[in-house]
């Protein structure tokens, strides 16, 4: 194993990997010599985009078209890895998620339902296939957010609780897994620019208010956050489970 390649010869599956945290993990994890799969729910452009960017530069990235929220899906995601790719598995990324804001007497049951299907219930079934896959010594990193340990306003509540979901997923799985030396950690990012949470104050309302929030007084980037996922999923975070990683610029410090 080069030292610059810690990752060489493992096998990362990464969902939700076409864009922001997701596209970023992708690439980090394949520039220390991981082979990625990773899944899109939409936008195939998107995809094919971050995969030609690993190619480019010397990696191995396969995008696979999936809604984790979706059971049907999720089974088709694993045959296709079983089929095309060899089945084992040395490293998930639970990243896949949605974010719909709104205040609690307006929130649909469509929007609860959307929220907790993709990232509650899709982690879920992702990590259920995937633990039959993975290698002793594997890596599971789930992506939750500081919305996981502290609610800043109206209108996250649903989002949150789909967050604090994953700390449990996390504490739990890191519990059930132990006996195989697989570990389980919970990656927490603070207000991070990303499709979903824009620096931007044209896209994102509340962008000034967030960036109030930080001590670093600015957004976190995408590759910040996956560098903390890279260091999880590699040979030096063995002994670390169970635990939570916050990623914020000092929010909740």
């Amino acid at each position: 194993m080069a030292i610059d390649k810690p990752l060489q010869d493992k096998v990362a599956l990464v969902t939700g990997g076409s864009r922001g945290i997701g596209a970023a993990t992708v690439r980090k994890l394949a520039s220390q010599g991981a082979k990625v799969i990773f899944t899109y729910a939409r936008s195939a452009s998107e995809a094919d985009a971050v995969a030609a960017s690993v190619t480019k530069a010397g990696g191995i990235a396969v995008a696979i078209k999936s809604d984790v929220g979706d059971p049907a899906d999720v089974r088709a995601l694993f045959a296709t890895i079983d089929r095309d790719h060899g089945g084992a598995l040395d490293i998930l990324v639970n990243n896949a998620a949605v974010y719909i804001t709104g205040p609690l007497a307006d929130y649909s049951d469509e929007e609860f339902e959307r929220t907790f299907d993709v990232n509650v219930r899709g982690a879920f079934l992702v990590t259920r296939e995937a633990t039959k896959r993975l290698r002793d010594g594997g890596r599971i990193i789930n992506i939750g957010s500081i919305a996981g340990e502290r609610v800043f306003g109206p209108g996250v509540s649903v989002y949150a609780a789909s967050k604090f979901a994953i700390n449990g997923f996390t504490r739990g799985w890191a519990r059930e897994l132990a006996s195989r030396q697989i570990t389980v950690n919970t990656v927490q990012p603070g207000f991070t620019d990303t499709d979903m949470n824009s620096n931007d104050p044209t896209k994102n309302p509340a962008a000034d208010w967030q960036r109030q929030q930080v001590p670093f007084g600015r957004f976190g980037q995408a590759n910040e956050v996956a560098s903390m996922v890279a260091f999880l999923a590699g040979p030096e975070a063995a002994y670390i489970t169970g635990t939570t990683h916050t990623v914020d610029g000092g929010v909740i410090a």
